[in-house]
């Protein structure tokens, strides 16, 4: 058996959850007898795929730090990935996002993985001219496989599109709960901080954090908070802490795998307040570095973490500041929720998510 996978989430990402998802596949698929990957790419600065040191490729990183030309590899590497499609010598396809090129040439099943279904569910949050509910609209139509990596997207997803449920496999994200965690110091660090990890935009539930962090202030002088993922500040990150005069308590830093281990590891709480996900990954990496977490009470993230967090009402930064205190204030809750952590990690484990998704693959054969 020979699976092919798309360039979309290796194009785009350097880090990032969906294409590490992917290349976990590809990696597991690679130690295995009788199947074989394939991945449609000229070039990617993808962290978690293998990287040529080539002149070529150093030449390359240093022009895609021009938006027009990263715009233009775009266009390279879907052209790739289209060849690859028309050339037909593959048995399973399996794209990494959701564009429709391969479409009207694809004569091959192909399985598409719904991550979220956040953008049906909160539209006023996003451009009203983005094409990716169309298009994810169009996969979850075609696909002859649909893998949902939670039983909320699963159920979101039949909600909002005419879906055949019998297509539908839910298959949760996996993390090896044993392998040795790889830390990388971040250095400056302060000694007492909340963690925020990912986009800062809308649904992401940023702005009622920081509500919830200024009434603590205060009252706590040495609290900061570290964020991590979703680029440097903008514009109304930054108005955002001037108003709130939080500019010298809140800093950004952008972190490779290994120091965002470290961030969680010496991190008070990690908080994660998003009004939707479709499964949330960062909870499992904070479950394997030993931090705590605090959650909004969103369905999803109740059915990843279980018991394992504390949870506040997801519009309502009082209830959000009472949690963390509670935090603040109570070491020994905060070591019930690390052992909590570990126990839920062992019910996600990665040999049995990638396995799943392989047995799927075979069953379209």
């Amino acid at each position: 058996m020979k699976v092919l996978f798309d360039h979309q989430k290796f194009t785009t990402q350097r880090y990032g959850g969906i294409s590490r998802y992917f290349a976990n596949i590809i990696q597991e698929i690679g130690r295995l007898p009788n199947v074989s990957a394939e991945v449609g790419l000229y070039y990617s600065q993808n962290h978690y795929i293998s990287q040529s040191s080539s002149v070529r490729d150093q030449y390359i990183g240093k022009l895609l730090k021009s938006d027009r030309m990263a715009r233009q590899l775009y266009r390279l590497n879907e052209h790739c990935s289209q060849r690859l499609v028309q050339q037909n010598n593959f048995d399973i396809f399996h794209p990494t996002y959701y564009d429709t090129y391969f479409l009207s040439s694809l004569k091959k099943p192909f399985v598409t993985t719904v991550h979220d279904m956040t953008y049906e569910k909160l539209p006023e949050y996003f451009w009203a001219q983005d094409p990716l509910t169309k298009n994810k609209r169009l996969h979850t139509t075609h696909a002859d496989a649909i893998i949902a990596i939670s039983e909320t997207t699963k159920s979101d997803l039949l909600k909002y599109h005419e879906v055949d449920e019998s297509k539908i496999s839910v298959i949760y994200h996996g993390i090896d709960p044993d392998s040795k965690l790889l830390f990388d110091k971040v250095k400056d660090l302060p000694s007492h901080y909340l963690l925020y990890v990912g986009d800062r935009s809308g649904y992401k539930n940023f702005y009622l954090f920081m509500d919830a962090f200024k009434s603590l202030a205060a009252k706590y002088p040495d609290l900061q908070v570290v964020l991590t993922g979703g680029g440097s500040l903008g514009i109304a990150d930054q108005e955002l802490l001037i108003r709130l005069k939080l500019t010298e308590r809140v800093r950004h830093v952008n972190v490779t795998d290994e120091q965002l281990n470290f961030l969680y590891q010496h991190a008070t709480l990690f908080v994660y307040p998003s009004l939707h996900e479709g499964f949330g990954l960062p909870i499992l990496e904070a479950f394997k570095a030993q931090c705590p977490i605090l959650l909004s009470d969103t369905p999803c993230f109740k059915e990843i973490a279980v018991d394992a967090s504390e949870y506040f009402s997801a519009r309502s930064w009082e209830d959000m500041a009472v949690k963390i205190e509670s935090f603040l204030n109570d070491g020994t809750k905060r070591i019930d929720y690390i052992q909590r952590g570990l126990v839920r990690l062992r019910d996600f484990p990665l040999d049995v998510s990638i396995q799943k998704t392989i047995d799927l693959y075979r069953s379209l054969l």
